[in-house]
């Protein structure tokens, strides 16, 4: 899965790893990428095209599958984190409408197209999908939530031709990590082995040096190991 000559939509484009990842797919030679934003932007290369796309809006996605058509990666990357406590059950809600949903809602509604190209589905998660942060509660249950998605769309996917990766990220330079004074990588660094992860075909991509640490570990881990096998059962049933 190269990113020259594809045809990519990224959501949450405007600003962060999302418009990192907009640059990097322009600079491999990606044919077209489409960059679903929630407010009008512009670009002055021709082969973006700007979508006004709200990820918990079921019309402008319907509008985002007429307008694009073909497609060949689907990035997932429109998310939220706010500070919490579990204390406000709204919290939960407002999470799992963007970070869990979102995804789940463009998936499916894209999901004829990348069956036509055998493309791939690029969630981009957290590495608090595996070990929450308490201060960000209900960002770390939607992610945790939207990595078991990840995988289980991974195992129904994988007879029809499509890929499915889960991007397990560190702590990235962006508006949501502002003022954490931790030690943080670009977006751009971010962006560019996030592609890395996906023309090597790696199912976890971890795109930073903390992510990184524990790659190896849990690609060796019993968790993997069953999730292997748990994909194996669906493999096996008729179709």
């Amino acid at each position: 899965m190269k990113i020259e000559n594809k045809i990519l939509l990224v959501t949450g484009a405007n600003r962060g790893i999302g418009r990192a990842l907009v640059e990097e797919a322009l600079k491999r030679g990606a044919q077209r990428v489409y960059a679903g934003t929630r407010t009008p932007m512009t670009h002055p290369d021709p082969r973006v095209v700007p979508l006004m796309l709200d990820v918990t809006n079921a019309e402008q996605i319907g509008q985002a599958v007429a307008q694009v058509g073909s497609l060949d990666i689907l990035i997932n990357n429109a998310g939220v984190a706010h500070y919490d406590d579990l204390s406000d059950r709204s919290m939960l809600d407002r999470h799992f409408a963007v970070n869990l949903f979102g995804p789940y809602d463009l998936t499916q509604a894209f999901l004829p197209a990348l069956t036509r190209s055998q493309g791939a589905i690029v969630n981009n998660l957290s590495i608090v999908a595996l070990a929450a942060l308490p201060i960000i509660s209900s960002y770390s249950v939607s992610k945790a939530a939207a990595f078991s998605l990840t995988q289980s769309l991974r195992a129904y996917l994988a007879g029809r031709g499509v890929k499915v990766h889960a991007v397990l990220t560190g702590p990235v330079d962006t508006d949501m990590n502002r003022g954490l004074e931790i030690p943080k990588i670009s977006p751009e660094s971010a962006a560019s082995a996030i592609y890395d992860g996906v023309e090597k075909e790696e199912e976890d991509i971890f795109p930073d040096p903390i992510s990184a640490s524990m790659a190896e570990s849990w690609r060796g881990s019993a968790m993997k190991a069953m999730e292997r096998q748990n994909a194996a059962i669906v493999a096996g049933q008729p179709a």
